[in-house]
């Protein structure tokens, strides 16, 4: 019998750590070591298949970490684990995360080192959001980023999520929604997370409903009459047959209404050929042809360029689970500590310390010129994009907008991409550039702790 909830609790959310956080809090605490600390969300390289990684998550897990708390049953089960002190365990009780963090807006077209977030506060408080905070931005802008590139293949059609089923996870199929809404994908088959993030639910049949019935014109029929408009799946038994019927029904029978027919499996581009001439000669110009089953980015592609008279896409497992480039490997690192700069200097691993901002330049045509990299206090031209989304332990309400409003955000954001950021190949290259700043910051940084000094001491 089942003796937890099979999806994660919103209250057991403090617990999602990693035992290493936990542990260096306490060695924080046990030392005194409460003084303030800026960590920074980021990635060195881009996905091999990525020309950038679309940026989401960062700001709606500002109202998680408002919301974390230790209850009485958490503070149990840690002490179960013969770990804790009792005292750090009544600091646990009594957490309640006071820092700031600064955010890019969600949506927002990033390159390698730009930071997505950064958080600062007490260095045990900060340490405790790692692993949920990278958990949570890491899913929404890997799947963001794959949606968005589906975008791009098909030119204008609609293109809706049919990845439940295969996405890793029900949590991550619920949330993907909202980052295939941001990327700008038409709707989506999750009911659920379709009607959370006020985005359109699309579905019309499966293969057993058509085998189910006595004969595949009764499945027709039927849905048409319960469901005016709808779109039939008529690839089960022989796809051209089944449009010939359907033509044949529709011409005898006015009353009878559809909206599209959907092509599974097989040579797509050729059956939608022929399906297109069929409803064409028949004068059933209005009536679209979808496409889904095994679709891609590179398939839709494909289609488009070949001409495929395709008026929409459905695409399932490839979105669900990104299935080219799955991961990001996004870093969180400790950039500064009691006003100080740290840095990471492991080979392929470097950091740069210090407290950051981004200014994206556009050009005249809109487009991104330059993203320069630099220290929080520089200034240069262009757009900030970190801004501040909580203080004090509190959301800033004003500084994150609806749902609504990000997507047109995100709209805008990706609209600035040089057109040759849109290809489905690696472009090998980023706009990006490092402040003089930043880089002597490093140089110093990494010279003072080579020498076993506080990189500002002395």
């Amino acid at each position: 019998m089942l003796t937890q909830p099979p999806l994660v609790r919103q209250g057991d959310l403090s617990l999602m750590v990693d035992l290493y956080e936990l542990a260096m809090a306490q060695a924080y605490w046990s030392e005194g070591m409460d003084e303030t600390a800026v960590f920074s969300l980021f990635f060195r390289e881009l996905p091999k298949n990525r020309n950038f990684v679309l940026a989401c998550g960062q700001q709606s897990v500002v109202s998680v970490i408002e919301a974390l708390r230790f209850t009485d049953e958490h503070i149990e089960r840690l002490d179960s684990l013969n770990r804790f002190q009792p005292e750090f365990l009544a600091w646990l009780r009594d957490f309640r995360f006071s820092g700031s963090v600064y955010s890019v807006a969600e949506g927002t077209p990033l390159f390698p080192q730009e930071p997505l977030l950064e958080i600062e506060g007490p260095i045990a408080e900060v340490q405790l959001l790692e692993s949920l905070v990278m958990n949570y931005v890491h899913l929404e802008s890997v799947l963001a980023t794959k949606a968005v590139r589906l975008t791009f293949a098909a030119e204008g059609r609609p293109v809706v999520d049919f990845g439940m089923r295969r996405t890793h996870g029900l949590d991550a199929a619920h949330r993907a929604v909202r980052a295939y809404r941001l990327a700008g994908l038409t709707g989506t088959s999750n009911v659920l997370a379709g009607l959370d993030f006020n985005m359109p639910v699309y579905g019309t049949m499966a293969h057993s409903f058509v085998q189910a019935c006595a004969d595949e014109m009764d499945a027709f029929r039927v849905y048409a009459n319960l469901y005016p408009g709808t779109t039939l799946l008529v690839d089960t038994y022989d796809t051209r047959i089944a449009v010939r019927r359907i033509i044949s029904w529709l011409k005898d029978d006015p009353e009878a209404s559809i909206s599209g027919i959907r092509l599974d499996s097989g040579d797509l581009a050729a059956e939608a050929l022929d399906c297109r001439k069929m409803l064409d000669e028949a004068g059933l110009t209005d009536v679209k042809i979808m496409a889904s089953g095994g679709l891609d980015e590179y398939k839709i592609a494909d289609l488009v360029s070949s001409g495929a008279p395709i008026d929409g896409f459905g695409v399932g497992t490839a979105i669900g689970v990104s299935n080219d480039d799955p991961a990001l490997e996004l870093a969180f690192k400790l950039t500064e500590y009691a006003s100080l700069p740290r840095m990471k200097n492991s080979p392929g691993k470097q950091s740069f310390p210090g407290p950051k901002q981004i200014y994206r330049r556009l050009g005249p045509d809109g487009r991104i010129v330059e993203d320069v990299v630099a220290g929080r206090d520089e200034v240069f031209d262009g757009n900030p994009l970190l801004k501040a989304v909580m203080k004090q332990g509190q959301v800033i309400e004003s500084a994150i907008g609806s749902l609504d409003n990000q997507v047109a955000t995100a709209r805008n954001a990706i609209d600035t991409l040089p057109r040759r950021f849109l290809s489905l190949e690696p472009i090998g290259e980023a706009p990006t550039v490092i402040s003089d700043f930043l880089r002597a910051l490093q140089r110093d940084t990494l010279e003072k702790v080579r020498r076993g000094r506080e990189p500002n001491s002395g």
